[in-house]
């Protein structure tokens, strides 16, 4: 169920709001549950899929589903293209899902509008209006990068977090 992401997020911020902290520039996220190998297969499921051999690309659309080990991305739309050459026939190259994209694992979501995945090296590329969520904290910002080799990110443009202080038991 996709889920709105601007009332998904006002709702997670006002929730959390005992700590916020705000930056121009970048900040670095860790993405334990995105580390995976990239070279693992790809999985994508679709209303619709349309083929363009002249420019060795695909489009599938309609509650597209993409899944590569533990990652889990949806979105309306998302468009592949292959490696070019006879050598490399069938290998996806890079993943462009557009229209409102949520990228899950089980311990970490993002949403965003455009997500470009360079499959070969492992990079995302999330933008637009994005929003992370790992546990109980939350960060938004205009883009994320992740790099699913190392599990490192990170977000820019405006960056906005909140950090829930950890429970102490009395």
């Amino acid at each position: 169920m996709p889920l709105n992401a601007r009332p998904f997020r006002l709702a997670l911020l006002a929730l959390a709001v005992p700590a916020i902290v705000s930056a121009q520039t970048g900040t670095q996220v860790q993405f334990g549950g995105l580390k995976q190998d990239p070279s693992l297969p790809v999985q994508v499921t679709a209303d619709q899929l349309t083929v363009n051999q002249n420019d060795n690309t695909a489009v599938f659309a309609g509650h597209v589903i993409v899944v590569q080990g533990q990652i889990r991305m949806a979105a309306p739309t998302v468009r592949v293209e292959y490696a070019k050459g006879q050598e490399s026939s069938g290998h996806i190259s890079r993943l462009l899902a557009t229209g409102g994209v949520t990228l899950t694992t089980d311990t970490e979501a993002a949403q965003g509008e455009k997500a470009d995945y360079a499959v070969d090296s492992g990079k995302i590329v999330m933008t637009g209006n994005v929003l992370l969520t790992q546990g109980k904290n939350a960060m938004s910002g205009q883009k994320l990068d992740i790099d699913l080799t190392t599990g490192v990110g990170v977000m820019a443009g405006r960056v906005q977090t909140v950090f829930r202080p950890a429970e102490t038991k009395k």
